[in-house]
């Protein structure tokens, strides 16, 4: 065996140099990605609410919907938790892109405000909203222009609590809120 060193010599500049030129490979890609890719243009999904509600009423719940909702707006997504009360958030966009949702909850008023609008949301007049499940309804807002509505239904162990809350003004909720209905919906079952 021979005691000479390898072929190469090992150095420091040696060692930064190959580091240098595997940077600028590792750049060049990434330059070469981002000047080649088209933008990711990503739309929420569309949800049928409707089905699913027809789904949670014909396995007994009597879940609180909106009959219909506002011209432009759709929904984006709906869980129904069955039980004695229901349990049910559904996240709509407006056509503007603003969020809007609705909950039924067995938790309290308090509960639900501080959790889906602000920890300290401001109390504001009540609404009074004809034609929906509940007349009156307590509104609060935050410091970012939201607004919620929330009233309470139900007496005993099915009481429970609804929420009308989003980014648009508080007479578009009113409205929302009276289209709010238990009504059953007409389909396959």
């Amino acid at each position: 065996m021979s005691e000479q060193p390898g072929r190469y010599q090992r150095s420091t500049s040696g060692m930064i140099g190959a580091l240098l030129v595997t940077l600028l490979v590792i750049l060049a890609f990434v330059g070469f990605r981002a000047l080649n890719r088209s933008d990711l243009d990503v739309k929420p999904e569309h949800v049928d609410y409707l089905a699913q509600v027809r789904y949670a009423q014909q396995a007994g719940s009597h879940v609180v919907y909106p009959s219909r909702l506002p011209s432009g707006w759709y929904a984006t997504q709906i869980t129904v938790s069955p039980g004695k009360p229901v349990e049910m958030e559904l996240s709509m966009l407006t056509g503007e892109g603003e969020y809007v949702g609705i909950v039924e909850s067995p938790e309290s008023a308090p509960e639900l405000v501080t959790t889906y609008v602000d920890p300290h949301p401001q109390a504001g007049a009540p609404a009074i909203v004809d034609g929906s499940v509940a007349r009156r309804w307590d509104t609060w807002t935050d410091s970012g222009g939201d607004t919620a509505l929330v009233a309470r239904r139900g007496h005993g162990s099915s009481a429970g609590s609804l929420l009308v809350f989003g980014s648009v003004p508080r007479a578009e909720l009113e409205q929302l809120a009276a289209s709010l209905t238990t009504a059953a919906i007409p389909g396959e079952g």
